[in-house]
């Protein structure tokens, strides 16, 4: 029987991870998210499994996740296997380069500040708040779903000027798993990224014509980077290749600490 902590459950990967994992019915999967009403109904229609806790738990706010760690404990005798931070923003500005967005300084700094509260200061609070658990559990593994643009490699090969703060927050992100890891891979505990790929989730919200153009000049810049790339892929694919990893993936096997493709090899799409 194994325990999951994952957030940002209400769609996309998130979503998906409970599909998948809530089909072993000894997996105890608690999902945290902003609208628990919501979650709940959408489970219950679409997947309609009783393995399945949703909590609600905002992952910048250090003290609901503390009352969320306090809820598994009492479910799961004070441990758990696995926690995996899947909650993200990527706005629209992630269409744009610092040449668009330099045109308002106060935006900018408001654009970056909110990319790290959410991509790299929740994980930070989640690792924390779960962390006494984790090191009690059977699996002992703490997983962060990071990104292929947080690699200066990928921004470099095809000059992606895009997406600046949620590279930039994802890259941030990526160093806070190493320092977990140097903090915690003697205890027996794997802290490791994952690029998921370029997934379909719907992040984007497009709905103009112009979003889909500049979109359409961000998918050139990843086929440019990686000529293979035909469009987004699905999340079903992607979160079968992150498992996959997941469960192959050691302290032992050199992986603690590192940042790796869910296919372990560039390029990332």
């Amino acid at each position: 029987m194994s325990s999951w902590v994952i957030t940002g459950v209400s769609r996309g990967l998130g979503f998906e991870l409970v599909r998948q994992l809530s089909e072993d019915p000894s997996n105890t999967i608690f999902g945290l998210v902003r609208d628990k009403a919501a979650v709940e109904s959408k489970v219950a229609v679409e997947i309609g499994r009783k393995n399945i806790h949703i909590i609600q738990a905002d992952t910048t706010d250090p003290i609901a996740l503390e009352k969320a760690a306090q809820y598994v404990a009492e479910k799961t005798n004070g441990t758990l296997d696995y926690v995996m931070a899947n909650a993200a923003l990527q706005a629209k500005t992630a269409l744009v380069g610092f040449d668009t967005l330099s045109r308002d300084p106060k935006g900018l700094e408001e654009d970056l500040i909110e990319h790290f509260r959410v991509n790299t200061i929740g994980p930070v609070h989640l690792f924390n708040a779960f962390m006494p658990l984790i090191l009690k559990g059977h699996a002992k593994k703490v997983i962060a779903i990071s990104s292929g643009m947080s690699d200066p490699e990928m921004t470099l090969k095809a000059d992606i000027y895009q997406a600046t703060s949620y590279a930039m927050s994802k890259s941030a992100l990526n160093m806070a798993i190493a320092k977990f890891s140097a903090l915690y891979r003697e205890k027996g505990v794997l802290c490791m990224a994952i690029c998921p790929g370029a997934v379909d989730t719907g992040i984007l919200d497009i709905q103009t014509e112009a979003d889909g153009q500049l979109a359409m000049a961000m998918f050139a810049k990843f086929k440019q980077y990686s000529p293979t790339f035909e469009g987004l892929g699905s999340a079903e694919d992607s979160i079968k290749s992150v498992l996959a990893l997941v469960n192959k993936a050691s302290v032992d096997g050199g992986y603690a600490g590192v940042f790796l493709s869910h296919t372990e090899s560039k390029p990332y799409l």
